[in-house]
């Protein structure tokens, strides 16, 4: 009996506290005299609701243009729901020397930022997401890029919010690019997108052709051939030079048996800009 009593209590508590942490909606009456009380000071997510109890018609607009009701007339009710801390000063446009301050109250607002991976290969696609604290959709959210070897951001795109104020933005980097969120005057954290060159390794018997691919030449570079080893481990076999072309014809004598092999470009080779990179794994029998 006293373990139920106590459990009661607790979700009592939790019910409680639920309630306490819930959005809520303060009034402002419009009174013959003005706004009463003239100043409401909420938090973020709480609402306004203006209330005609006046004999007659009254109109409440936002200064910077925010918010505005339609004619209230007597009883009428207009209310407004705050997700951005700040102070909000707003008249009555019927009669505009009454006038009223809402003061929202909570953590600033911010934009975040997002990449859907750290690093992509050459010539492929990263997805960047976020969303800004208000929620609000149809918000402008500029992404700005910095390319390697750069040395400020530029401007990428313009993306409007959707819901609960997310946005998405897709882009091709073509080398280590950094990329941050900008809504009005609010920054996000900058997201590093790495990119790997491009490498490929097929079998045209009996020889092996590789290539290295990016936004740069990679003549005289080299690239390692790896075997898997029965406990899951690369092994260097063979050290690859490339061609003027950035690829290499070559031969590689394997002892029979079955052997999972791909190609390794280290980050020194792969260069500025750039980090390390592999092909697509191939299997070859040797009989």
């Amino acid at each position: 009996m006293r373990k139920a009593l106590l459990l009661g209590v607790s979700i009592l508590a939790l019910v409680l506290g639920a309630v306490a942490l819930a959005a809520v909606t303060r009034v402002v009456a419009i009174k013959p005299a003005g706004f009463e009380p003239a100043t409401r000071t909420i938090q973020t997510g709480d609402s306004i609701r203006w209330r005609n109890d006046d004999t007659t018609d009254h109109q409440v607009v936002a200064d910077n243009g925010l918010f505005a009701s339609p004619v209230l007339k007597p009883k009428q009710n207009y209310q407004k729901t705050f997700t951005t801390s700040g102070t909000y000063r707003y008249r009555d446009a019927l009669e505009p020397s009454e006038r009223g301050t809402i003061v929202v109250q909570g953590p600033p607002p911010s934009v975040t930022i997002a990449a859907s991976t750290p690093a992509v290969f050459f010539g492929a696609g990263v997805r960047l997401t976020g969303q800004i604290s208000s929620g609000a959709v149809g918000q402008v959210v500029q992404i700005w890029e910095r390319p390697f070897g750069q040395t400020s951001f530029i401007k990428a795109a313009d993306v409007t919010t959707s819901t609960a104020g997310a946005y998405d933005y897709q882009d091709v980097p073509q080398v280590l690019s950094e990329y941050y969120a900008k809504w009005g005057s609010r920054q996000s954290a900058v997201a590093l997108v790495g990119v790997r060159p491009r490498v490929t390794l097929i079998r045209r018997s009996p020889f092996f052709v590789t290539s290295v691919k990016a936004g740069r030449s990679f003549a005289g570079r080299y690239v390692y051939v790896q075997r898997r080893s029965s406990l899951g481990q690369w092994v260097n076999r063979k050290k690859v030079v490339l061609g003027s072309s950035g690829a290499r014809r070559f031969k590689m004598d394997l002892p029979r048996g079955r052997h999972i092999l791909r190609v390794f470009l280290t980050t020194n080779q792969a260069g500025t800009g750039y980090i390390w990179s592999h092909s697509r794994t191939i299997v070859v029998t040797k009989r």
